[in-house]
């Protein structure tokens, strides 16, 4: 039996972007099912649905999530969201939702189209709208972030990290090499320009710059060469990371935006 919600979203992916868009949706009447893999490389893990992959549940800002094994049969105003193992969106033929968002943010398609729902809504670079998706989100801080695009694409990847109080690339870590993630402090703690932060094979990462550890991805995780594993705030504000991030409610505002505009259609 195919399951029908005139008001049911689904999003792929579950971080710390793809959950403030979750919330806003939630907090606006929607029902949300979110998709994953199986091991999520969110480093924002206190703002991030997706880490209910690994724990059962996640809560942000009030609301909850759960990693459910099955489609959920019934649901109410209030129950939790959904997290679903399907990174294919594999369940979308029985879920019929009204819309779906690809908040993945990869930089690019990873089988996003627009045959997946009535209206589908893709976050970032990589898409065209028109061609891949009804409507882009602008993702790049700046003067139209948060912008929908109802034709053409969002501005391209520079792989620079945007300027957070006054800092960009030194205020993100990558992995120099392959390997398990050792934690030396935890998202929140205070730190000073070289401070360890985590260690991959015995290299110690350390911070460059004075700030508040805002993402740290999670111990233990196996990463690969080059992946971005943690990211200190200069603005040394701790309450921060544990709160849906500034560009994350620009992001979600353009999504409800696309919803009201063209779910109508």
């Amino acid at each position: 039996m195919s399951m029908i919600a005139g008001n049911l979203v689904v999003v792929r992916g579950a971080g710390d972007l793809a959950t403030g868009t979750i919330l806003r949706l939630v907090r606006c009447g929607f029902r949300v099912i979110a998709l994953e893999v199986e091991a999520p490389t969110s480093i924002r893990r206190t703002v991030s649905f997706s880490e209910a992959m690994y724990d059962g549940s996640a809560t942000v800002e009030g609301v909850t999530a759960l990693r459910c094994d099955a489609l959920p049969e019934a649901w109410c105003p209030g129950d939790p969201v959904s997290i679903l193992l399907d990174p294919e969106g594999r369940c979308l033929e029985h879920l019929h939702p009204l819309a779906l968002v690809d908040a993945i943010l990869a930089k690019r398609n990873l089988g996003t189209h627009l045959d997946m729902a009535p209206l589908v809504i893709a976050l970032g670079p990589g898409f065209e709208a028109g061609r891949d998706a009804h409507a882009v989100i602008e993702t790049n801080r700046g003067h139209d972030l948060g912008r929908v695009l109802l034709s053409g694409s969002a501005e391209p990847n520079t792989g620079v990290p945007g300027l957070i109080g006054g800092q960009g690339q030194e205020r993100v870590l990558h992995a120099p090499t392959a390997g398990p993630v050792e934690a030396l402090c935890r998202i929140s703690d205070s730190v000073q320009a070289g401070d360890p932060i985590l260690a991959i094979r015995g290299q110690v990462l350390r911070s460059a710059i004075d700030g508040v550890v805002r993402g740290l991805i999670r111990p233990g995780f196996e990463a690969r060469q080059g992946l971005k594993v943690a990211d200190v705030d200069p603005r040394g504000r701790r309450e921060h990371c544990f709160s849906v991030s500034d560009k994350a409610n620009a992001i979600a505002g353009g999504v409800l935006e696309a919803i009201l505009r063209l779910g109508g259609r």
